[in-house]
Formats: C-alpha cells, structure tokens, sequence
C-alpha cells in the first residue's frame, strides 16, 4: 500500500475527531492490498484474515471514510450490494466490463473512448467533469465451453 495514500487516510479521520485503531488499520490494509473490485463483506473476509477480531460493523463504518476521503470508489454495478474500487486513485477514469454470467469485473482504458465522449460533449455544447462506463456482457467461456471457471456455485 502506498505510504501517502495510508497518510491521507490517516489524516482524514484525525480530522473527522476518529481514532486510529488496529481493527480499522486490518480494513485499510486489506482493503488497498489488493488490485480487485470487492463487496464490503469480501473485505471483512480479507481483513479478518489480518486481524481476526475485525468486526462487520467497523468495515461498515469504515467504508463510506474511505470513499469520503477520496481513496476508494463505490461502484453500483446494479447489485444488492455495492462494489468497491481500489484502484480509483491510480486510475481515477478506468471503466469497466461486468460478466453477467459471473460477476467478473474487468478494468479498462480506451483512448478511443474517451475521444468520443470528447467529441460528443463537445459536440453538445458540454465539458466533461467525470464519467462512468458499464459494459455489462456475458461470458466468452460459459458460451463456448458449457462452464465458467469464475462463476459460484447456487
């Protein structure tokens, strides 16, 4: 995990009046030791696999610190549950493909995207402040070989 991302954070819940605790330490630290999307009870996996008394509740707690702050982007891919993006401060404007068949998220850049949403906005009479790519598609492998290697079972 990069030392200034850890910093900002750190500084932002000084800020907030929080403390620094060891339970949300294990959350911050799994939640950036990985380049993968993740639900907020994927990182309650991880992080109690560095610190087994992390509770539900503090990743809750600490989840919406993380997006405030800047570091960590929440995605609603359409689900029941929210996913979130580790990778948004390296790669602030990355988009995304989503495998319907199994939840598979795939990060991507495009310059040829972003010329055309350039050319559209401008186009429109409008500058672009941010946006947001979904591909939704089904899975290459399921089709052509009957079974998903990335798929869960039920």
């Amino acid at each position: 995990m990069d030392s200034g991302v850890r910093q900002r954070i750190y500084d932002f819940i000084q800020q907030k009046g929080l403390r620094k605790t060891t339970q949300r330490d294990a959350i911050i630290e799994a939640a950036f030791n990985t380049t993968e999307h993740y639900t907020a009870e994927e990182l309650l996996a991880m992080a109690r696999k560095i610190d087994c008394s992390v509770s539900r509740a503090t990743v809750y707690r600490t989840l919406p610190l993380l997006v405030a702050c800047g570091v960590l982007k929440e995605m609603d891919f359409g689900k029941d549950y929210k996913f979130y993006d580790p990778n948004y401060v390296d790669h602030p404007n990355h988009n995304h493909l989503i495998c319907v068949d199994c939840n598979k998220i795939v990060e991507f850049d495009d310059v040829n995207i972003d010329t055309l949403e350039t050319c559209i906005s401008k186009r429109l009479g409008f500058s672009v402040e941010r946006k947001t790519i979904r591909i939704e598609a089904t899975c290459d492998e399921l089709k052509n070989k009957g079974a998903c290697g990335k798929k869960k079972p039920g």
